[in-house]
């Protein structure tokens, strides 16, 4: 089967975020992270026939929704889960708040690498907990823990530690050494150690497989709580579906009890796609696949030949994301240099860079609309 990732959609004028941003002004919006495709054709089947039904009443996840899950953590990462362990969530984001409200009292503090996804930094804040960031080191033309830095990060008020697995915005995927160095240092400083893995079905680099974090053995397993959802991958972060995976019963309820009265139910709707997407989608998530290879390698041939001053540092190994470092650019603003030339990007300074050095920007989207915003990135670089 082929599916069509080139058609350009019609956002205008629709509940985008992505889109409203900008709306009255001509600006290609490249920055949140929900893509321009629509969603597979097994989901918006799946949610005709749930529609269809006309009820719409408080949801439970059924058996079958269950086993699309448990299917794919087996099928796609050689990890066995007990359903069990699952903790439904109506979004990734609550996730983090909640592990920091559970986890740690006021005043704790929370570790993670930086740059990273900004509600990394701001879940921690939002209940008076600290936000610890070590920043990456670029090493060789990759990005790297500065390992000696996280140990001089940890005191006696550290009581968590968040990774984001495949990493955003830096593109990343952690090798299992790593990863294992990691689960370590969280075992010896007795951490709760959270796993972002939001992003693990989206690997461009065939060779680097996604290893779970709660796959490295039981020690590290039972002090972790993974979270996923089926939101960027198949394009339904508007439906509110995530979960996390928390294998040990102790750390489950503590998690659980911080829920209690502030966490809203999935919707039916969630879970109806959520179910065909772990289940019926996967033809689709492979054609996507290739296609974001392809908008990848366009994306670092125009930036390579086009766009002098701007840089790709490091492989883009995951996601759909890319860091571009445009330091050599010297602008005060360059989330405001480039608007005024027609293209929206996020702010490195958003993600803990140093104001100015770089942007993110999503080229989760028609390779036509990425070759427009590329060519007016161009005229951009071409007026300083």
């Amino acid at each position: 089967m082929t599916f069509d990732f080139d058609t350009v959609p019609t956002r205008l004028g629709t509940d985008s975020q992505k889109w409203q941003k900008y709306a009255g002004r001509d600006i290609l919006p490249l920055w949140v992270a929900d893509m321009d495709f629509k969603s597979p054709p097994a989901i918006i089947e799946a949610l005709h026939r749930r529609v269809e039904h006309g009820i719409f009443g408080y949801a439970r996840p059924v058996k079958s929704t269950v086993d699309a899950v448990v299917t794919a953590m087996h099928s796609r990462y050689g990890w066995t889960i007990d359903p069990a362990w699952i903790v439904w969530l109506p979004g990734l984001v609550v996730g983090l708040n909640i592990t920091a409200q559970a986890f740690a009292e006021a005043g704790d503090e929370v570790l993670t690498l930086t740059p990273v996804y900004p509600p990394f930094m701001s879940a921690p804040k939002n209940s008076a907990r600290a936000s610890v960031g070590v920043p990456f080191v670029l090493q060789d033309g990759h990005w790297t823990i500065d390992w000696a830095a996280l140990e001089r990060a940890v005191t006696p008020r550290t009581r968590l530690f968040y990774l984001c697995n495949p990493h955003n915005p830096l593109a990343r995927v952690w090798r299992r050494d790593e990863l294992v160095r990691l689960g370590e240092f969280c075992v010896r400083h007795n951490l709760v150690l959270c796993s972002d893995e939001i992003h693990c079905d989206l690997i461009l680099d065939p060779a680097l497989p996604h290893i779970p974090t709660g796959t490295l053995g039981d020690e590290i397993a039972k002090r972790t709580l993974t979270l996923m959802a089926p939101s960027k991958t198949y394009n339904v972060p508007g439906l509110g579906t995530s979960l996390a995976i928390i294998p040990d019963p102790a750390l489950r309820a503590r998690f659980v009890r911080a829920t209690a009265g502030v966490v809203a139910e999935v919707t039916a709707l969630g879970f109806t796609a959520c179910e065909a997407a772990y289940r019926d989608s996967e033809p689709w998530r492979q054609e996507l696949l290739a296609y974001l290879r392809g908008n990848r390698d366009f994306l670092l041939d125009f930036v390579a030949r086009e766009l002098p001053g701007v840089k790709v540092e490091a492989p883009i190994e995951a996601t759909y994301l890319a860091w571009l470092n445009v330091s050599a650019l010297k602008l005060a603003d360059p989330i405001a240099h480039f608007e005024q030339h027609g293209v929206g990007l996020s702010d490195g300074a958003f993600f803990g860079a140093p104001k100015g050095t770089h942007v993110r920007i999503n080229i989760g989207c028609p390779r036509a609309t990425l070759a427009e915003a590329l060519r007016r990135m161009k005229a951009a670089v071409g007026k300083l």
